[in-house]
């Protein structure tokens, strides 16, 4: 049987992301997590500062995904993104994270993009990989951003009403010239719907693009 491990950093991503992931992958396919908050706690605590600490602790994880023997590991956090190209060169095991996708369809729509995050460590790296993308593309990208972390304290605190509402009233802030809206978090997925009603604008979130990426990688194996 193939065999996919995700890490995760969020409690509500470790509940959600394997079982939505099992209903596209079918029965056949072995899931198996890792949860290490500590990798999105931390930062939090310092003003979003992945320290080298948090680095090591970041290779260990991913040595432990890869002792289980899977075909594929996929990271479900967007704040550990930009650590993944270095580190996939030391892995024989393939890497995907989790917002690749989904910042490959953003730029599909076109070069003027507007992040929304809730946590402040998820917002630079969103604009990396955006950034990242549109220069391997050849392509110059406009990037309009916004951050609340208030949303996502609410959210930690099991206030979801005030984690919608304070997403929405970012999401109206957003520049209507815009051609896509990236939800920096996973965690923001539910409300990527209501995003795009409320906008007009092309609203993307990670957990389902990435989920439709491992499939297509496991396909081919």
């Amino acid at each position: 049987m193939k065999k996919v491990m995700l890490l995760h950093t969020v409690k509500s991503v470790y509940d959600t992301f394997g079982p939505a992931l099992s209903k596209v992958l079918g029965p056949d396919v072995i899931i198996d997590n890792i949860l290490d908050t500590f990798l999105a706690d931390d930062p939090a605590r310092h003003g979003g500062v992945f320290s080298t600490a948090n680095r090591l602790r970041l290779v260990h994880d991913l040595e432990s995904a890869q002792l289980a023997e899977p075909d594929v590991i996929v990271v479900t956090c967007s704040s550990l993104s930009p650590y993944l190209p270095t580190l996939r060169q030391y892995f024989r095991t393939p890497i995907i994270a989790i917002d690749d996708a989904m910042c490959n369809a953003a730029l599909d729509k076109g070069c003027r993009v507007a992040v929304l995050a809730t946590a402040a460590s998820a917002l630079e790296p969103a604009l990396w990989k955006l950034s990242l993308l549109a220069q391997e593309r050849e392509a110059k990208v406009s990037l309009q951003s916004f951050c609340n972390p208030d949303a996502i304290a609410a959210l930690k605190a099991g206030d979801r009403a005030t984690h919608d509402r304070l997403l929405l009233e970012m999401a109206a802030k957003v520049d209507k010239k815009c051609n896509a809206i990236v939800l920096a978090q996973a965690s923001m997925a539910d409300m990527r719907e209501e995003v795009e009603k409320l906008t007009g604008v092309s609203t993307f979130a990670s957990p389902e693009l990435c989920q439709a990426e491992v499939k297509r990688f496991l396909d081919r194996i």
